[in-house]
């Protein structure tokens, strides 16, 4: 693929790695990790001054604008560092959602203050059971004469202990919810990769008429095209990711003796190296697709991209992450060391929002639709 970034994307790119490998830390992220929250407010803070939670906001609601591509280049920088603020819950997703069907009051107020590092975001979809499917939701929306009331049960939603701001979907609709609403109960959890999340339950919760995100009973459509867009995001997340713990792999190969020689130098060694730096290319590859696929209007052409992309880089990270703890020895899986860390976060990405073999499943669905329309189409004979 013949994938070039602007002049502006390569300085983004070049910032952002300077200021993981300066300011994030091995041992700062660990910290980060072990706090309360679990992310650092000042990182959050940083990150608004320099303009990447604008990226994707339109620039009259305080943003810098930019597309899937600006956001690529932001998630694979965050990748590199393990980056365990909640950019993709809040900025990618959660602004994402208001930006395409937000009414004009809605981004008004949420927006801007996502632009400015006040307001945190999170979308509370999946249920217990309920695995990837994005039609499965058992919450219920009852209809009042002042707006709703929700009930239901949601289960891994990433930033959901912190978020000032829930998405929620219920009765086939998406609501914004306050998350201090009464009747809204949040258990937070760390997941094993270090990102927060939370299980979140809804009792009798009555929100205005206002607070419906889109068309009422339009929860499906919105949600497909707004969690395409996090899954390519984190798609490039992954890529990072891998580059980073190919770069581990191969330094260690070349420090680490035996018989008094490096490992790197033996021949099978060099042969496991090259099919890493091999798999990392080809989810380079599929994760730049996915990216200038995810704004597209076409939903069809979107969706086959996204899932090629999701299958082939969840078996791509696999194969590394494997590789790399294998060639790291007992070491690969101590928790001193950075490799256990990209692995377990590697592994948690092709978990979220549908694994390898879900997307493999997805994709196959999706061209046997497109061959079922093509063979339905009327054939014209030129006459």
């Amino acid at each position: 693929m013949d994938f070039e970034l602007k002049p502006e994307q390569e300085q983004l790119r070049d910032m952002l790695q300077r200021y993981v490998r300066k300011d994030y830390t091995f041992e700062a992220r660990r910290k980060i990790v072990a706090s309360d929250e679990g992310f650092s407010r000042d990182a959050w803070k940083t990150f608004a001054e320099l303009g990447l939670l604008g990226i994707g906001i339109p620039e009259e609601h305080g943003g810098i604008g930019g597309d899937a591509v600006d956001t690529l280049v932001v998630m694979e920088a965050l990748g590199t560092g393990l980056v365990v603020e909640p950019y993709l819950a809040t900025v990618v997703l959660g602004a994402g959602l208001v930006r395409d069907a937000g009414s004009a009051a809605q981004k008004a107020e949420i927006l801007p203050a996502v632009a400015g590092g006040e307001m945190l975001l999170a979308l509370a979809h999946y249920e217990p059971g309920g695995r990837y499917e994005l039609d499965r939701v058992s919450a219920t929306a009852r209809r009042t004469a002042s707006g709703f009331v929700l009930n239901g049960a949601k289960t891994a939603v990433l930033n959901g202990a912190a978020a000032d701001r829930l998405i929620v979907s219920a009765g086939q609709s998406l609501f914004i919810v306050d998350a201090k609403a009464p009747g809204l109960a949040r258990r937070k959890h760390v997941n094993r990769d270090g990102q927060a999340a939370a299980e979140v339950t809804l009792t009798d919760v009555a929100v205005e008429r206002r607070a419906l995100l889109g068309e009422e009973g339009a929860a499906a459509a919105i949600l497909e095209r707004g969690i395409d867009r996090a899954i390519a995001a984190l798609c490039a997340e992954a890529v990072g990711c891998m580059d980073a713990l190919n770069a581990q792999t191969l330094e260690y190969l070349k420090t680490r003796k035996q018989f008094g020689v490096a490992i790197g130098t033996f021949q099978v060694l060099k042969h496991r190296m090259a099919d890493m730096f091999i798999a990392a290319a080809e989810a380079r590859s599929m994760a730049c697709l996915a990216a200038i696929r995810a704004d597209t209007a076409d939903a069809a052409v979107r969706r086959r991209a996204i899932a090629a992309a999701k299958a082939l880089i969840g078996k791509s990270a696999r194969l590394v992450g494997q590789q790399a703890v294998q060639l790291h020895g007992g070491m690969g899986v101590v928790d001193e060391l950075i490799v256990s860390h990209y692995f377990k976060r590697l592994t948690a990405i092709n978990a979220t929002f549908g694994d390898a073999a879900h997307h493999l499943a997805r994709f196959s669905d999706t061209m046997e639709a497109e061959g079922k329309e093509q063979r339905q189409a009327p054939v014209r004979v030129a006459r």
